[in-house]
């Protein structure tokens, strides 16, 4: 799957964007990323792979070499366990700051945002997936709430 990917063009040019809406349509479809870009994969071979790194200690760029299922290993290491968050993710599509920056983001493609859509009522799914309406009764009229009884006190 890796020399098929590294196979692929996958160049990018920032001066091929038409406007500013085509570029936050693209952008949009890549805020979350893989954790090693794949740019930085340098060469796959039959029993290798090489990827650069940054040295944070020699403050430079680094070549690593390892066999296929050590960079598995090292690329698992970012995928969550079950019921774990993950920065889902970054930039102008950050949570934080799309709630500063989505006015904006509206003005600039022309759009107005659309209102958050109100909750479905319980009985729809009941009504979908059951056959029936739990809010009629036994006679086929609608029901409608009245009050709560309190429960009955226990001797």
């Amino acid at each position: 799957m890796l020399t098929y990917q590294e196979k692929r063009w996958w160049s990018v040019r920032i001066q091929s964007f038409e406007s500013k809406e085509h570029f936050l349509r693209y952008a949009g479809r890549y805020i979350r990323r893989p954790p090693i870009a794949q740019r930085r994969i340098t060469c796959i071979a039959e029993r290798s792979v090489t990827f650069w790194t940054k040295d944070k200690r020699l403050g430079r760029r680094v070549e690593v070499q390892c066999k296929p299922h050590q960079l598995i290993g090292r690329w698992a290491q970012h995928i969550p366990e079950p019921y774990q968050h993950a920065v889902r993710s970054f930039g102008l599509f950050a949570p934080r700051a799309l709630r500063q920056t989505s006015a904006a983001i509206f003005a600039i493609l022309g759009q107005e945002r659309r209102p958050r859509p109100k909750p479905r009522p319980w009985a729809d799914p009941v009504k979908r997936d059951f056959g029936h309406d739990p809010l009629l009764d036994h006679t086929g009229k609608r029901m409608k709430w009245v009050r709560r009884l309190a429960p009955k006190a226990s001797r």
